[in-house]
């Protein structure tokens, strides 16, 4: 496969993911929309590690270090923010942690988060 082919398929993958993220949004279940829009972030930022340096990304969730790995750099409040959005990777996987997260996955919080993965999607996909 080619630098441009895996580049797209990370893209494709992530805009499917998106619109699943965004359908889970109008079903409320606010703690899979989460997990989802991670993952859509969690896609673009290995797209532009493949495409930045003509490598596979590291195996790794944590936004913050594929940012990293893209050669992107990120502000202060993005690095938190993406601290934050990480750890949704985790909280919907494990039971141990799962019940805490779909708590904290309220409506108002969910809106709020949510509304910046689509600002981050936005901003990661001009980066191609």
């Amino acid at each position: 496969m080619t630098q441009e082919e895996a580049v797209g398929r990370w893209r494709k993958s992530a805009e499917e993911n998106l619109q699943v993220a965004r359908d889970l949004m109008k079903l409320k279940h606010y703690d899979w929309a989460l997990y989802m829009g991670q993952l859509v972030l969690e896609k673009l930022l290995k797209g532009l590690v493949t495409k930045n340096i003509d490598d596979a990304p590291p195996y790794t969730h944590d936004l913050k270090k594929l940012a990293e790995a893209a050669k992107l750099s990120l502000s202060s409040i993005q690095q938190n923010e993406f601290d934050e959005m990480t750890t949704y990777n985790i909280a919907a996987r494990y039971a141990s942690i799962k019940k805490k997260f779909y708590e904290k996955a309220t409506k108002k919080y969910t809106e709020a988060w949510f509304g910046k993965i689509e600002e981050y999607v936005l901003w990661l996909n001009k980066k191609f």
